[in-house]
């Protein structure tokens, strides 16, 4: 427990120090001035952090900072301090000989969280010290906390990121991916698998909500999908095992039931199709060698809301030079707000990216105005060529 005494004059750090000797607390500092408290702080003479520091708090508990100082004074200290992600949680009492309660409002507001007055009372001085102690440990603790969540989280998120397929690159087709999280943990998932010589399994998943839950609805559905392409393969086998297999998952709240929508297509080089079956997903699209966007069919029902549903297989005509277009719906709101005419503006919006136009321009173009910082929903855009 380390508390640092700040005042001018000397006899009143000696009180104090005596006052919190007696009470327990030995680890006390004491510092002359604002300035030196800078010092111990890891600030410079104007209380601002060094662009090349990489101090830490000291480990210091509590600061006792008294009001009125010449140079700088407490509150000017008080508000520096505020001022540093790496201090600012460390609680500060004033201590003051001044009654004037708009200087007291200004050091409160300048990040103080109590004062004591002079002469100092020694029960009400400790008592305030505890308060301030029983805070900063709690504030401690929140911090920790927080700190094991982002370490767990940005493993999830690597764990995630690990289980997506690497691109597809021969001399029949070419699989590739843009993925935008809108959190650490994202609710969408893609994934493909090579059947055999002639036929790949190709899905893109949109799970219920955002973060840890939908990630993890994710890494069981991409495990399932994985085993459900290369054993089942055929397309209303497929997403018939995973409405089974999702309706498997129990969760302690029963009000809460996770489903997803999916569309997976069944890539058949050798025959020149494409077979697939859309439960709820926003519908695909073919751009054509000559330019033409032909769109897949919408419909179907969600996986995971009900035992049993229906399922439809589509076929669609392919040939070399025509590029596949699977996404989820967060791409729909870079084309501007839901009304009757989103899907077609999207329509429009990839038209001009056929197959000869690589990943990376699309992403530039079609991602200009994507806004991460406003970003509520996950994007995910699944480009196939046929060659």
């Amino acid at each position: 427990m380390r508390i640092v005494v700040v005042d001018d004059n000397p006899m009143n750090i000696t009180v104090v120090q005596e006052i919190l000797k007696r009470a327990g607390y030995t680890n006390v500092w004491a510092a002359a001035s604002g300035t030196e408290l800078f010092g111990l702080l890891g600030l410079n003479a104007q209380g601002q952090e060094p662009e090349d520091s990489a101090a830490d708090d000291n480990g210091i508990d509590l600061i006792l900072l008294d009001m009125m100082m010449p140079g700088v004074d407490g509150i000017t200290a008080c508000h520096a301090i505020s001022q540093s992600p790496r201090l600012r949680d460390i609680p500060i009492i004033m201590v003051t000989a001044i009654g004037d309660s708009k200087k007291l409002a200004e050091a409160l507001d300048a990040g103080a969280i109590d004062y004591v007055t002079k002469p100092i009372n020694r029960i009400e001085l400790l008592a305030r010290i505890r308060v301030a102690l029983r805070l900063k440990e709690q504030k401690d603790w929140h911090k920790e906390r927080d700190r094991r969540v982002r370490e767990e989280l940005q493993l999830a998120r690597e764990v995630q990121s690990a289980a997506l397929p690497q691109r597809v690159e021969d001399d029949r087709i070419a699989i590739n991916a843009i993925f935008r999280p809108s959190e650490e943990l994202s609710g969408d998932l893609y994934a493909w698998n090579r059947i055999d010589d002639k036929r790949y399994g190709i899905a893109v998943i949109d799970a219920m909500g955002h973060g840890i839950s939908s990630s993890l609805v994710c890494m069981v559905i991409a495990s399932v999908m994985q085993e459900a392409m290369t054993k089942l393969v055929e397309p209303e086998q497929v997403i018939q095992e995973l409405n089974r297999r999702s309706q498997q998952l129990q969760f302690a709240d029963q009000l809460i039931q996770y489903y997803f929508t999916a569309l997976y297509a069944l890539v058949d080089l050798e025959k020149g199709t494409i077979e697939y079956v859309n439960a709820g997903h926003p519908p695909g699209m073919i751009v054509r060698g000559g330019g033409q966007v032909e769109a897949f069919r919408q419909g179907g029902l969600a996986i995971g809301l009900f035992d049993e549903i229906e399922v439809t297989k589509h076929v669609l005509d392919i040939t070399a030079g025509d590029r596949m277009i699977l996404y989820t719906d967060g791409m729909l709101d870079l084309v501007g707000e839901e009304d009757d005419d989103q899907m077609g503006r999207l329509k429009e919006a990839l038209q001009p990216f056929g197959s000869t136009v690589p990943l990376e321009e699309v992403e530039e173009i079609l991602f200009q105005r994507d806004n991460d910082s406003n970003r509520s929903d996950d994007r995910c855009l699944v480009l196939v060529d046929i060659k």
